[in-house]
């Protein structure tokens, strides 16, 4: 690999990145499975694990407050890095907090800690994605995302794996949330030291425009609810290949759970990092549509190793040689959606499109879970690994028929305007709209429920119309798109 690819990574501001993805990461499991483990320890009963769970509905409707962030400009440092640093002081806080609570006596406590800790850092995963989708040129955008999930991940091992030993032998539980608030202070120096963007393109003036303008900017593009689609269903075969993996490696081929943590979550992060340090060096040849491309093909065939690994016989080589090739090429996509994503964000809004886009994004991790279980059901392990490969087949289908559109975006930076079939994209944007409203109701009323403040299934309804309306206006909007695409070519052909 020539001198030139590895430029970027020798560059001060990968440093930067490399911390601040680090920050992004800690939280995390400091309030889901750090914090599970430490209750399980104290005999805290599994109702009250299991409400503790909720704490990471921040992380999904993070979209909701993001446009704050856009619109309002800290007095310090800028409307980035001030409002990093605002979450990184409170994160700091709040996890030291922790470590003076204990799950025996300061439930309450500990879950409004752990309520806070989850929206702070939901809220600085919203400003570190606009920063970096601010701050990064077109070319360098693959490398960076790379470096952000290199720390990102390494992060997770810090506050997972590491913290749950170092508390179990060395510093005990309160100890470790001590220490593991005290790594925020690196990350809040590389937040004085890092860059503020210099964004040209208009802040919004009210919060109305930093609420509207986002999902009116987006929605006035060209192939707007293709790409969508194309956000969902990229990184769909992978979901559903990682969805079960401990189950299928302990349940389905018999090794046992020392194995498959020894293999899957140590050589498996490895790997991940691995892919994405490497996907992050290719991508500064590549445009971001070969990129895409090239790195979803790897996804979807490297899911054949699992297929594999169900039919032949039990080998902890096999299982070895299955998670690494898996992991590194889904490390690999990762950088390149990740870029892909910024490369679709409006500078003047980047927060609230980049949240929205990621929580877009998460629909086909978090949902896949159902569907995969009863697919192996009713199928078994090897249809299911072999079913996984051609999940991916939509997903570069779809980036195909986007080509010209990513292309022009990442050549100009700017987004080719919508000419058709405007009241149409009308109707599917006002049942998007319904739809959302709906969940939004849904997710009241759960939490309501979950406190005893009410007492209904009318929840249930909620979502499943909100389900509903969302799937009719995402098929109304991509018929829309297919037919404006067509006739765009065949207005082309026949100039």
């Amino acid at each position: 690999m020539s001198s030139l690819s590895l430029r970027f990574f020798q560059h001060p501001k990968s440093v930067i990145l490399l911390i601040l993805g680090f920050a992004s990461g800690l939280p995390l499991a400091l309030t889901s499975g750090t914090l599970q483990a430490w209750m399980t320890v104290e005999n805290v009963d599994l109702k009250t694990i299991g409400f503790f769970s909720l704490v990471g509905q921040a992380y999904v409707f993070k979209f909701l407050w993001s446009p704050m962030m856009d619109r309002y400009v800290p007095p310090f440092l800028g409307r980035r890095r001030g409002w990093l640093l605002i979450t990184q002081l409170l994160l700091l806080v709040a996890i030291a907090g922790m470590g003076f609570l204990e799950p025996s006596t300061d439930l309450r406590w500990m879950a409004a800690l752990a309520v806070v800790i989850a929206f702070c850092s939901a809220s600085q995963d919203i400003v570190f994605d606009a920063w970096k989708t601010d701050v990064l040129p077109a070319e360098e955008r693959g490398a960076g995302a790379a470096i952000s999930v290199l720390g990102y991940r390494l992060a997770m091992l810090a506050s997972g794996g590491l913290a749950l030993w170092l508390a179990d032998n060395y510093l005990g539980w309160q100890g470790m949330y001590w220490l593991m608030a005290a790594l925020l202070i690196p990350c809040i120096i590389a937040t004085l030291m890092a860059p503020e963007p210099a964004v040209d393109a208009p802040v919004p003036r009210t919060l109305e425009q930093a609420v509207m303008a986002p999902l009116r900017d987006f929605f006035g593009r060209n192939n707007a609810w293709l790409i969508l689609m194309l956000i969902v269903l990229y990184k769909l075969g992978d979901a559903f290949a990682m969805s079960l993996t401990t189950t299928f490696l302990i349940r389905g081929v018999g090794f046992d759970a020392g194995e498959v943590g020894m293999v899957n979550k140590t050589l498996g992060l490895f790997a991940t990092i691995i892919g994405a340090l490497y996907g992050g060096i290719l991508m500064q040849r590549l445009s971001l549509f070969r990129a895409l491309l090239l790195f979803g093909i790897l996804q979807g065939v490297s899911n054949a190793g699992y297929w594999l690994l169900a039919i032949s016989a039990k080998s902890i080589y096999t299982m070895a040689g299955a998670v690494f090739f898996e992991n590194l090429c889904g490390g690999m996509g990762t950088a390149a959606f990740v870029a892909l994503l910024m490369t679709l964000c409006n500078l003047s809004f980047s927060a609230t499109q980049f949240a929205l886009l990621s929580a877009l994004a998460a629909v086909g991790r978090v949902y896949v879970g159902p569907v995969a279980g009863w697919f192996v059901e009713a199928h078994g392990w090897p249809l299911f690994y072999l079913f996984s490969v051609f999940a991916a087949m939509p997903g570069l289908v779809l980036l195909i028929v986007c080509r010209q559109t990513l292309e022009y975006t990442q050549r100009t930076g700017s987004f080719l305007p919508r000419r058709h079939f405007a009241r149409g994209y009308k109707a599917a944007v006002s049942l998007l709209a319904v739809a959302a409203l709906l969940v939004a109701g849904w997710l009241v009323l759960l939490i309501a429920n979950a406190l005893n403040i009410t007492a209904t299934s009318l929840d249930t309804v909620l979502l499943e119309a909100g389900a509903i309306l969302a799937g009719l206006a995402f098929v109304t909007g991509c018929i829309l798109d297919a037919v404006a695409l067509r006739r765009e070519n065949s207005s082309e052909l026949n100039n």
